[in-house]
Order: C-alpha cells, then structure tokens, then sequence
C-alpha cells in the first residue's frame, strides 16, 4: 500500500536519506523544512505519516492540535516555543495518529518505526551531539506491540547515550517495557483504532517518560500499594511494583490512562544524597 508521508526537518538530518528510502518503497513523499510551511500543507491530516526533526526555536513542546492555515486541525506538528539560553534543544515526533488502518498491518507500521530511528541513530544521535543535548522524542501510533519494542530499544540506548544509566546496570527495560505493554495490552486492549502515545525528555541530567492510552483508566488508588512488602507477590499491580522500584518519581492522572515517570542520572541521585 503506498504511504502518504510528511517530513519536516529544518536541517536535513533526516528528510534526504528517509526520502531515498521511501520513494524507492513506493511511497508518496513530501518534504518542507520549518513548522510554518508545514501549517500550509494542503490536506495534512490525510499524511500517514508525520515524521518531525526541528531544533533551536522550535523547541520542545508539542501541541496535539494546531489549527492550519487551511482550517483542519493537525495534530501532528509542533507548537513553537523559544529554547533555553544556550541551551541545544531538539524536537523529534514520529506521527501515526493519521495512519489508515482500513488493511492494518502491524509488521508495516513496525518496519516504518525501525526505518527511521535506524537513520536518526545513524546521523542525528551522534555522540557529540547527544552529550549537550536537550530532546523531546514524541511517538503516536495505533495500539501494536512489535512497534513498541523497537521504540523500548530506540529509547534505551538514546538515554545510555546521555549516561542517565548504565546499560549492565540499569533494570529501565523492565519498566518502560510495562509502561508500554500495558498501554497496548490493558488500556485500549488491542484496539488498532486507538492510540498510544509516548514521550520522552531526554538531557544528561534525568530522562522522563509519559505513557498514554485512549483506554478508560483504572482507579489506581484500587491497586495493592505496590510500596507494601506483604504485596511482593501478589500478581496483581506487580508491573507497577516494578516501576515504582525502578524509577524515581512516578505518577498516574486521575483517570489513571497516563503514566509520568521519572528517572535522574546517577550522577544527579549523588548530589541529592550528599544534599
């Protein structure tokens, strides 16, 4: 099936090479290199995919509903807001939120996922870069597992980068990896119309995640306190058990289908210790 595709890159890091690979595919393709000219993209809702790459300026904060210059809300591209003094910051969202699902396939959407977070490890994520780095990584997509173990690997390594953890030491798989499956699993239970939404911010001092669903919640506050000890084998709230040991700050909204979780860099834990 051929794929409407968008990329926004204000710098080429990613929008020739994916390009290549996608019009070889068969795919329809188009590239603009700001925000602005992305608003007057004629029918933008109708791109499958949305694949944004921005820096500086453009910051890191996204609005899930911006009102184009055509009228249709697009909910895929970034809200502008000025970075930090001296801060490098950049904005990278892979947008499914539109993808036809008329004939789903699952193995599709994963090799889209895997395609360009091989290219942005390759060009975008270079060590030098990564070390100073400040990022918002941003994924909407149906609800499917395979896709979400590829974002599991992107994003540990993106954080290993950033010396946030370190990999022989770190059990962050463990609870980004129920974060997501329960997302999928529990909250929209499989449901390919609905969506998961993933976010990363990423700098060498801490990494935080929010995991949304378009389920429709639980009460958390009915769970075993997963903190109890008399809890530790209960199969039930066992993946928050494990979240809440491995992360350092996490927290559910009332409805309970987004989950925030924090974790700080070792090295930001020491100076809060000797604090």
């Amino acid at each position: 099936m051929q794929r409407k595709i968008l990329i926004i890159d204000d710098y080429d890091d990613l929008a020739t090479s994916l390009r290549e690979v996608f019009d070889a595919a068969g795919h329809s393709v188009e590239v603009v290199d700001s925000r602005d000219e992305a608003l007057g993209v004629a029918d933008i809702d109708d791109f499958d995919l949305v694949i944004t790459d921005l820096e500086g300026e453009h910051n890191i904060q996204v609005n899930r509903r911006v009102e184009t210059t055509n009228g249709n809300s697009a909910q895929c591209l970034p809200d502008p807001t000025k970075s930090g003094s001296g801060e490098h910051v950049k904005a990278f969202k892979f947008c499914a939120s539109n993808f036809r699902r008329d004939e789903f396939d699952e193995s599709e959407l994963k090799n889209f996922v895997e395609t360009v977070l091989n290219f942005k490890s390759r060009f975008v994520d270079t060590a030098e870069l990564v070390k100073h780095l400040h990022e918002k990584i941003e994924f909407e997509l149906p609800s499917a597992i395979s896709p979400m173990h590829s974002i599991l690997d992107y994003l540990l390594k993106r954080v290993e980068k950033q010396g946030v953890v370190k990999p022989e030491k770190s059990n962050l798989f463990v609870a980004l990896d129920e974060a997501f499956v329960n997302a999928v699993k529990h909250g929209n239970k499989f449901n390919t119309q609905k969506l998961v939404r993933i976010t990363a911010e990423v700098s060498n001092k801490e990494a935080s995640f929010t995991v949304e669903d378009e389920g429709e919640g639980f009460d958390v506050n009915s769970i075993p306190d997963p903190l109890d000890p008399d809890n530790l084998f209960k199969a039930s709230g066992r993946g928050v058990l494990f979240i809440y040991n491995i992360m350092d700050e996490v927290k559910y909204n009332d409805r309970g289908n987004r989950l925030t979780m924090i974790k700080k860099s070792e090295t930001e834990n020491s100076v809060d210790d000797k604090d």
